[in-house]
């Protein structure tokens, strides 16, 4: 124990991991089928976390721009492929979109957290942008991918009756309108129910961390609710840019629903 903060050593996370090893054991002995994916699972979880947290003290060390950059562009190429992989029904230009959505959605909120809230000097501190960018874009992943297959499968469904609305005189952006709107409040009800059930069903990761390295309760609750606020931003802002931007990939150039 180093002041009030409880280290961890090797073996406790060998006491740690035997929970795996007894959910997996549980599996197999119900018959289920599914302990080998659950044992490779937590296998590539700790090679993957443990290559993080080494390249992560050299990042801190050495506190270069360029180098954090890097970190944060590995973070949101990881966070395309995630979104790719839930997504089945991808519209025109899926990547180009969701990369764009992403950049600037999540890059703007991470930036006004950083600097306007929290005032992290220089504004590339590792320390602070790093798992706060994390944060934000791993959240948003649930809003853009939920956003992304709504939209598509509603546009592929009611296909007929978005080219009726163009027939009488609307634009595109007035046939799909109803698709938009009911899109958003999709993406948007992961984010509403974290807020609703915070700290009556669940204390979040972000402060029980806090608390566990010896932060007071109060200032760690005042940081739960800040990154909460920015999380629900940047869904927020990053899924309206999906789907403001994605929809116009269904068009053609003279208003005509693609085939």
């Amino acid at each position: 124990m180093t002041g009030d903060l409880l280290q961890l050593n090797m073996a406790d996370l060998g006491l740690a991991y035997g929970l795996v090893l007894l959910s997996a054991a549980l599996v197999r002995w119900q018959g289920y089928g599914g302990s080998g994916g659950l044992l490779r699972a937590s296998l590539r979880m700790v090679v993957q976390l443990l290559a993080v947290g080494y390249l992560l003290e050299g990042v801190f060390a050495l506190r270069h721009p360029l180098a954090v950059a890097a970190i944060l562009a590995v973070m949101g190429l990881f966070a395309l492929q995630v979104i790719g992989s839930r997504v089945q029904d991808k519209m025109p230009y899926f990547y180009r979109v969701m990369a764009g959505a992403l950049l600037v959605g999540c890059g703007l909120v991470t930036w006004f957290f950083c600097v306007g809230v929290v005032g992290v000097e220089p504004w590339y501190e590792p320390r602070y942008l790093i798992p706060l960018a994390g944060m934000i874009v791993g959240n948003s992943m649930n809003g853009a991918a939920l956003a992304a297959e709504r939209l598509a499968v509603q546009i592929r469904r009611g296909g007929a009756e978005i080219e009726a609305a163009l027939c009488l005189g609307a634009s595109p952006r007035q046939a799909v309108a109803p698709l938009l709107g009911s899109s958003f409040r999709a993406a948007m009800i992961p984010a509403t129910n974290t807020m609703a059930a915070m700290g009556i069903v669940a204390l979040p990761g972000m402060m029980t961390g806090q608390i566990l390295s010896g932060t007071a309760p109060i200032i760690a609750v005042r940081y739960q609710i800040a990154i909460m606020c920015a999380i629900t931003g940047a869904v927020a802002l990053t899924t309206l840019l999906i789907l403001h931007i994605g929809y116009r990939s269904y068009f053609t150039a003279d208003q005509r629903l693609k085939s």
